[in-house]
């Protein structure tokens, strides 16, 4: 492991005038904001979606869907992005007049991922004159002529990078596809549904269509709640773009302004929903949300954010709370297996593959995936974990680190090796991906052999970047909500994490895994902090150090309506 400090930009444009607190500054450099307006969260900062490529082409078939009543059928993801972006979708089509619109989520265990042939038998069951996709369909081909070949109509909405070649789909928005000009590639599914339903709105208040109706004109700030809760759960960057529909969405979700489904959520899991930050939306609502897809079927989740009801979103969300319980039974002892499978591998960290396969025919096909990113964790090399699916193929879910291109490398090895891999897609840090059985050998050689070309043995050594060494008069409530109100944090624009030496006055087990401290300075006898950590070892649970050097976040721990400053421990050197 290697601890560096943050290097905030050396040509920043940060105005001396600027009232933005020294730290807060600081933070923000480190992180490539160059000035005050590159950290501006309102709606009015967003890029327009005249933009999109392919925009156009989608308004006009949306056009002539709603002014001849076609039926809509949309075809979503079954996680918690492809879940909120059929959800905003139904909603929002709507709310504009639409009055024949559905939906359908493959079964993830009976069909895959995407738009396949057997889907679109399965849609055209449903009847429908227009199908969209959302979260999925740029690497659907077959499907897509499939669609087309039946009479349907078909756009594509989809965020995943695009392969060699584009399927014929009427209308492909994508700000990932060749010759896109949208400012930002970053977005996530429910963000490209988003800009195009926000376009459809505009040309519809541009043609007097509301009025015309004499339909109230939807507000689509009314949707963000959706917008946000996708995209911190599909873990894209956040950039300048998504910062901006992410606090939006929370702010309208910390006054109580959203889904019911949502509200439900936060209260299963017992999250402040006046406190939110998104954090929260990744760690509580979206697994809540992914359980659905992962061991049951999305359509459960999907109901629970169109259920207006708020009695009976209260009990989906209990559903749904459950799934989720039994999810991490299911991961628990799965990541058991996976680390004795590579514990008899005997091989120590220096000579374990670069690129580590894992299978086991028993593993659940809808937690791979949490496996894959667990043991990438604790080995810090890219991963990708194998179940069974009921034809005996295996279906694969990986996870990168920073400097491997995950989707990239899986296309470096179908190209190398023709017929190797059935089929795959996904982003640089995750992918999918599916093969015959009797190819795994084969594969994980060729992946650890890709791995081996394009890293070297210091990018497989873990970096932690930190933003400071604080003092004790710098770590303080005042600083602690500054920084909680300063996100919102995630993916590529990371929550400030502090390193420090501190005395342990005294410490405590709570929950039987977590470890409470009171924490005090050598320097300064009238410093106290208290700090916790999460899902401690055993090893560190049965010590009790005389002081403790960690690495940490400052956050704001209410409790009977007080609030204190408080450590997140994230590691214990």
């Amino acid at each position: 492991m290697i601890i560096r400090q943050r290097e905030p930009l050396i040509d920043s444009a940060w105005p001396s005038s600027d009232d933005t607190p020294e730290l807060l500054r600081r933070i923000y450099l480190a992180r490539g904001v160059k000035g005050p307006e590159e950290v501006g969260r309102q709606l009015a900062e967003l890029p327009s979606p005249a933009q999109l490529r392919g925009l156009e082409a989608a308004l006009d078939i949306l056009e002539e869907a709603l002014r001849r009543q076609q039926r809509v059928l949309f075809v979503g993801d079954f996680d918690a992005d492809g879940a909120t972006s059929t959800a905003l979708g139904v909603l929002a089509l709507g709310a504009m007049g639409f009055t024949q619109v559905d939906f359908l989520v493959p079964n993830r265990f009976e069909y895959g991922y995407g738009l396949t042939t057997e889907i679109v038998d399965l849609a055209l069951t449903k009847s429908p004159d227009l199908l969209i996709t959302v979260d999925n369909g740029i690497s659907s081909i077959e499907g897509v002529a499939a669609a087309r070949a039946a009479g349907l109509q078909v756009i594509v909405t989809d965020h995943h990078l695009p392969g060699s070649q584009l399927p014929a789909a009427d209308a492909i928005v994508n700000p990932n596809q060749p010759g896109c000009s949208f400012p930002t590639r970053n977005l996530a599914g429910v963000g490209v549904i988003f800009f195009l339903l926000a376009a459809f709105r505009a040309r519809l208040r541009q043609r007097g269509w509301f009025a015309e109706q004499g339909i109230a004109e939807p507000n689509m700030a009314t949707w963000l709640d959706l917008v946000a809760l996708g995209t911190v759960a599909d873990v894209v960057p956040l950039d300048r773009v998504n910062r901006v529909l992410v606090h939006q969405g929370l702010q309208r979700m910390r006054a109580g302004v959203c889904r019911p489904g949502i509200l439900a959520l936060l209260e299963v899991a017992g999250r402040d929903r006046e406190r939110l930050v998104a954090s929260d939306l990744g760690f509580a609502l979206g697994p809540r949300l992914n359980a659905a897809g992962r061991l049951d079927d999305m359509t459960h989740g999907i109901h629970l954010l169109l259920e207006h009801n708020p009695a009976h979103a209260r009990t989906m969300a209990e559903e749904l709370d459950q799934l989720n319980v039994d999810r991490r039974v299911i991961e628990t002892g799965m990541q058991q297996e996976a680390l004795k499978l590579v514990e008899g591998l005997h091989l120590d960290h220096n000579t374990l593959p670069w690129g580590l396969c894992l299978y086991d025919p028993g593993w659940h096909q809808g937690v791979v995936g949490l496996l894959a990113s667990r043991i990438k964790e604790r080995f810090h090399r890219p991963v990708i974990a194998f179940g069974q699916d009921a034809n005996g193929d295996l279906k694969g879910s990986a996870r990168s680190i920073a400097g491997f291109h995950i989707r990239d490398a899986l296309d470096a090895v179908a190209a190398r090796y023709p017929g190797l891999v059935n089929k795959f897609g996904g982003h640089a840090m995750a992918a999918g991906l599916s093969l015959a059985s009797t190819h795994f050998p084969r594969f994980a050689e060729a992946f650890d052999t890709e791995v081996r070309r394009q890293l070297t043995e210091e990018t497989l050594e873990e970096v932690i970047l930190i933003d400071a060494v604080l003092e004790p008069t710098e770590i303080h409530l005042e600083s602690a909500r500054l920084l909680r109100e300063a996100g919102p944090w995630g993916q590529h624009f990371p929550e400030p994490l502090f390193r420090g030496e501190f005395v342990v006055l005294d410490q405590r087990i709570v929950g039987g895994k977590h470890l409470k401290f009171n924490l005090g300075s050598e320097w300064d006898q009238s410093f106290a902090v208290e700090a916790i950590a999460f899902n401690v070892p055993p090893v560190l649970l049965a010590a009790t150090p005389a002081a403790v050097d960690i690495i940490y976040r400052l956050d704001v721990n209410a409790w009977r309506g007080r609030e204190s400053v408080q450590l997140v421990v994230e590691r214990i050197l």
